[in-house]
Parts: C-alpha cells; structure tokens; sequence
C-alpha cells in the first residue's frame, strides 16, 4: 500500500468543567473516515483514563486539573502522541501527574500495542530490556528496585526514528527523576521489527 506522505490535520479540543481545563488532539480530513474516527475515539478514551486514574489518587478537595498534549510523530502516515494530565489537590504532598500515548496508522485506523510493532515471536522484551539497562547505567538513573525487565505492554511512543519507552512517576523510579524515558533508535531494531508496522515503515530512508 502506497503510504501517504502529508501529515495528518490535527485539531486542539477542549474538555472543560470547574477547576479541569484539558487540550487534546482530534484528527481532521483523513481520506479515511472510520480510520478518523477510531482514532480520535482511541485519544478520547486514554483523556478520560488519565482523568480515572487522578481521580483515583487524589484526595477529596478543591482539586485543580490539567490536560494537554504533544505530537511526537506525524509523517508517512503514522501518527504518535503524548498525553499528560496534571492535578493538584490542597493538602497532599506534591502534585501529580499521569503519561498517555498512542500510536495508530491513519490511513487503516490501527492502533498498535508494543508487541505489534514487532515481529511475531521475536523476543522484544529481552531486546528492549538490555537496551534499557544499560542506559539506566549509562545515566546512573536512580530505580526504587532493580531493573529487570520491561513489561510485555509497556507505554511507549515513537518519535525522531525512535521508540521511546517510558514509565509512570513512582513505577520504575523516585517522584523527583520525573518521567524515566528510554529512546531506541529504530535501525538497533531492525532485525526484529514488523515491516509493515510504524517502525519499519519510519525506518525506511527516502
């Protein structure tokens, strides 16, 4: 299938009610309406998971909330994105703050979970864990236990020809590290990617 090279028209939202104001992205003008349509459904239902997720650790109280979005990639019709969502609650501790992405394929609607982005059968764990483990030595990144591997389904996003695996506050590392993120060059990946998938299609030099 030719891969359509134009970037897909993307749309800020607004989702608004008393103390939340939250931005986030809808997609606008894909050739392929259902394709549109799943993915902006598929934003929508990772922005009201992240509003699940404060609202299950935030204690009860005048509760200040906040949204917003970044596009990391949008070319050859793959389309990856980050989402973030901020609240603060008087009285706790520190503020929070919950990470979401997905990455989907605007021409089909196909939203890919880690595992997709790979061949079958490959063994991607170990691959990207090894990865990741000498980059937490590189960087002497400080962890809450040692490091072993990375989960089948980890969060993740792609970005500069890159997969970026990340993790949560408080998941792999102390709150004041922030987000621990991992990038991989797609052309370390080569030997195990899907070729049909985003990663092999971004790693193709044209």
């Amino acid at each position: 299938m030719e891969r359509n090279q134009l970037p897909a028209s993307v749309m800020t939202r607004t989702l608004t009610r008393p103390n939340t104001t939250i931005y986030y992205p809808q997609l606008t003008g894909l050739a392929n309406q259902q394709a549109e349509h799943q993915i902006n459904q598929s934003i929508v239902h990772t922005v009201q998971g992240l509003i699940r997720e404060q609202e299950r650790v935030q204690v009860q109280g005048n509760t200040q909330m906040q949204g917003s979005y970044e596009v990391k990639t949008n070319e050859r019709g793959i389309f990856s994105v980050t989402l973030s969502n901020f609240a603060y609650t008087p009285r706790m501790a520190h503020p929070m703050t919950f990470l979401g992405s997905l990455s989907a394929d605007i021409q089909t609607g196909k939203i890919y979970t880690l595992r997709e982005l790979f061949k079958p059968g490959s063994d991607y764990v170990r691959v990207l864990s090894d990865n990741i483990k000498k980059q937490i030595a590189q960087r002497n990144l400080p962890t809450l236990s040692p490091f072993t591997a990375i989960s089948p389904e980890q969060d993740f996003y792609l970005a500069d020809k890159s997969l970026v695996i990340y993790y949560q506050l408080y998941e792999l590392s102390p709150y004041y590290v922030g987000f621990p993120m991992f990038p991989i060059s797609v052309y370390d990946l080569e030997p195990i990617i899907n070729e049909e998938g985003p990663l092999g299609i971004l790693s193709i030099d044209v």
